[in-house]
C-alpha cells in the first residue's frame, strides 16, 4: 500500500510543482525512506529530518523549548512547529512531521502507546505564510505496526493535501 501511495503522491507533487520535506520522530526516517525507495524521487522529495530527541527538535527545526515543556513532544503544537521548522530549513513547499509513542513503553493515560500527532505545512506560491494543520491518530499493534500505520497515514494525508487547489 505504501508504494502505491508514494506513486500517486509523486505524480501529484510533480504536477503541482511541489517538493516534500519530512520531520520525523517516532518513525525514525521511515517516511523519507519509503519516499526515496522510488526511482526519480529526487524530482519531488527535498530532504528529511530525523529529530528523535527533544534537543534535536530544538536544534534542527527550531521547535521552541517552551512548547516542549508546556505540551510535551507528542502534541499538536510540537507537530506543527516541527512541520514549520522543516519548511524553513528546506527548499520544499510541503512538510509532514510526526511525533508519537510507538511503544512498547512510554505511554501514559493521556497519551497511550500508539498515539501519534501529525503536523502538516503547505506553502504555495504567493502565500506569505504556510497553511498549518495537525491531527491526532491512535494506532493499534506493536511498535512495527504503529510505525507502519504512521507512514501510511502520513502519505495518504500528504496526497490529499497536495490535491487541494492552490
Amino acid at each position: 500500500m505504501n508504494h502505491d501511495l508514494c506513486v500517486f503522491l509523486s505524480e501529484q507533487l510533480r504536477q503541482q510543482g511541489l517538493r516534500l520535506v519530512t520531520a520525523e520522530s517516532c518513525t525514525g526516517g521511515l517516511i523519507a525512506a519509503t519516499c526515496t525507495d522510488m526511482a526519480g524521487s529526487s524530482d519531488w522529495f527535498e530532504r528529511g529530518f530525523v529529530t528523535y530527541s527533544n534537543a534535536a527538535k530544538t536544534e534542527c527545526l527550531d521547535v521552541p523549548q517552551a512548547l516542549l515543556t508546556a505540551h510535551g513532544a507528542v502534541s499538536a503544537e510540537v507537530a506543527q512547529a516541527m512541520a514549520l521548522g522543516a519548511l524553513r530549513h528546506s527548499e520544499a513547499q510541503l512538510a509532514v512531521a510526526v511525533t508519537g509513542i510507538a511503544g512498547p513503553g512510554g505511554g501514559t493515560p493521556d497519551k497511550p502507546v500508539g498515539t501519534v500527532w501529525f503536523g502538516f505545512a503547505l506553502q504555495r506560491a504567493g502565500q506569505t505564510t504556510p497553511d498549518l494543520s495537525s491531527e491526532r491518530q491512535r494506532f493499534d499493534g506493536d511498535r512495527a505496526a504503529v510505525r507502519s500505520a504512521t507512514v501510511e497515514h502520513a502519505l495518504a494525508r500528504l496526497l490529499a493535501l497536495s490535491q487541494k487547489p492552490s
